[in-house]
């Protein structure tokens, strides 16, 4: 997504009996595989160390209710800025997957019990912020048929009921294609419901080796089926050893899906014992993703270096929700 080569036969000639028979000459002893050189990042590539009273009251909040941001399990680089404005990525259902993706810093095994306690603690953190937006996103738990959805739709329930002029984002794996599962979820309105497709088929065993590709657009499709008028998003890494006509094929699948938002980002290793980065795009190229986008017909791009799923989550919400203008369109009436 080897021809085997005969050996040939080789015939030794007996040593006659007054000669010693000869040596076999000494061969110098094997080598390691040379490595690839590390590539220096570039100029362009700069992170932020987190800092600010709002990233470490946030960080406490986190803690002291035992919830996981995938900000910190992934090692986000725009971990600083979302944290110092006040926004935050949620991680639900544990911070142990059961999948094990290459490019991904998330602990691998077998989770904990579902914690149906969870919805509740996240929507009071979000009171307690006092946020606007919230993202909401999960490990896979493939050893529930529902994948977790359950979690998923009592999160949007709970943040629905104590804020309801907060916007919901909520970034779901891909529940094997379920429609049921989806369904749960989709029935709770989230205002943007994202699936990352992540990278191109011809890697997906390579980086993601439980997932499918088909799985990733089934699920983005069926999402319009059951709300017309829900806004889908999905996003991809680059730099995995894909190449730009790829990514482009892979824009077009997803349009042919009716995405409305994308993200594209650079692929950043978290450690040497994940996939290596094979190359390096430049700001320009990912203008010209993000100008190709457009052109194809998605609402909203974010192409760039640092851009992650979340990067500007928030302005999507409030420029294309339907639940959102009806949310404006109620306080203007009033």
């Amino acid at each position: 997504m080897s021809t085997m080569i005969p050996a040939s036969e080789i015939v030794e000639r007996a040593p006659l009996a007054d000669q010693p028979a000869p040596q076999p000459a000494p061969q110098p002893a094997p080598q390691p595989a040379p490595q690839p050189a590390p590539q220096r990042r570039p100029d362009w590539i700069k992170v932020r160390a987190p800092s600010g009273e709002t990233y470490h009251a946030l960080k406490r909040l986190m803690r002291s209710k035992a919830l996981h941001t995938i900000c910190e399990e992934a090692n986000c680089p725009n971990m600083a800025e979302c944290w110092g404005g006040g926004t935050a990525t949620f991680l639900i259902l544990g911070d142990v997957c059961t999948r094990s993706c290459g490019f991904c810093d998330v602990k691998t095994g077998m989770p904990n019990p579902i914690d149906w306690a969870e919805p509740l603690r996240v929507a009071q953190a979000v009171v307690a912020m006092n946020l606007q937006h919230v993202v909401i996103t999960s490990v896979n738990r493939d050893e529930r048929p529902d994948g977790g959805a359950p979690i998923f739709a009592l999160c949007i329930r709970r943040i629905h009921h104590v804020k309801p002029d907060c916007t919901i984002e909520v970034l779901i794996p891909d529940f094997k294609g379920s429609v049921s599962a989806l369904e749960i979820v989709m029935n709770e309105q989230p205002d943007i419901l994202n699936h990352n497709v992540e990278t191109v088929p011809r890697l997906f065993r390579k980086v993601q080796p439980q997932d499918k590709y088909e799985w990733a657009l089934t699920t983005l499709a069926n999402a319009k089926q059951i709300r017309t008028d829900g806004i889908t998003k999905s996003g991809m890494m680059v730099g995995l050893g894909e190449t730009p006509e790829e990514v482009l094929e892979v824009m077009r699948d997803l349009r042919s899906a009716d995405v409305d938002i994308l993200t594209l980002g650079q692929y950043l290793q978290p450690s040497k014992q994940h996939l290596p980065i094979e190359r390096y795009y430049t700001p320009e190229e990912f203008a010209e993703f993000r100008k190709a986008g457009l052109a194809m017909g998605f609402k909203w791009v974010e192409s760039g270096p640092l851009v992650r799923s979340s990067f500007r989550a928030d302005r999507q919400a409030r420029a294309l929700s339907p639940r959102w203008k009806r949310i404006m369109e109620n306080e203007q009436a009033r």
